[in-house]
Formats: structure tokens, sequence, C-alpha cells
């Protein structure tokens, strides 16, 4: 299969990071479908305790927000990282920031209810994360993402 020009000046770092947030993507539809067609957590509503509602609520919320939020932007950001655009770079920004985010939320619960299989699944994602966001701004210049302040 021919190479083209793009593919000959995208850095490995970048291509790497464009699979990641495919796989990331992938596994959020994935997890996310999975969990509410089987119903893996039950309805908020449907529990007695104060504390399994709010459990509940938390895996609901994050769900709703994975799937309105963190997956489009995890797409757009593995297309256009792959394809070497500026918008990617932002939202590759963005969605490393929402999966520290979210982790922090997921692994704070966890310590103190069980290990829920979303924080031990996600948790790579959120170790690359914090590793791309350094490495994505010092190749900036790639996207065409300037870091000096713009003159009026």
């Amino acid at each position: 299969m021919p190479r083209s020009d793009r593919d000959d000046r995208r850095p490995r770092i970048v291509t790497f990071l464009a699979a990641v947030k495919a796989a990331g993507f992938a596994m959020t539809l994935l997890f996310r479908g999975l969990v509410s067609v089987r119903r893996l957590v039950p309805l908020p509503g449907s529990l007695t305790a104060a504390a399994d509602r709010a459990n509940a609520a938390v895996t609901y919320g994050f769900m709703i927000g994975d799937v309105l939020c963190s997956a489009p932007l995890l797409l757009a950001a593995a297309v256009g990282l792959w394809r070497l655009r500026s918008w990617a770079w932002l939202a590759a920004q963005i969605v490393s920031a929402l999966w520290i985010c979210s982790m922090t939320v997921i692994l704070l619960r966890d310590a103190y209810t069980r290990l829920s299989p979303g924080g031990v699944l996600f948790l790579p994602f959120a170790v690359v994360s914090i590793w791309a966001i350094p490495r994505l701004w010092q190749c900036r210049a790639m996207f065409g993402v300037d870091a000096r302040p713009a003159r009026t």
C-alpha cells in the first residue's frame, strides 16, 4: 500500500495517539452500549438504599456524558490526528482532560465501594492521557497551533 506524504510527516506518537483515541471511541460505545442494553446497572429509581441509587446515578451520568461528549470528541481526535488537523489536536487535548477527570471521580468512588469494570477498562486510557497532553503540546506546531498570544 503506497504511503502518502502526510504519512511520512506524521510522527509515530501522533499515529499511536490516533489509534488510542479510535480504540477509546470503540471501547466507550461498546461498554456503554453493553451496560445500557443488558441493564448491568439497575436504574437509580429502582434501588432503595441511597448509596446504591447514588452509585447507579453516577454510572448513568457518566454514560450520558460519554455518549454525548467523549465519544464524538474521541472520534474527531482519532480521525483528525491521523490527518494532522488542528481541530483534532484540540479535540485530543480536551478528551484527554476528560479521561483524567472522569477516571479521578471513578477511581475515588471505587476506592470507597469496589473496583468497577469501567474503572479497570478505562484506566489505561487515562494513563495514556496523562502522558499524551504534554507530548501533544510539544508537537503543536505540526497542527498549526501557535503558543504565542495574538497581537491586538
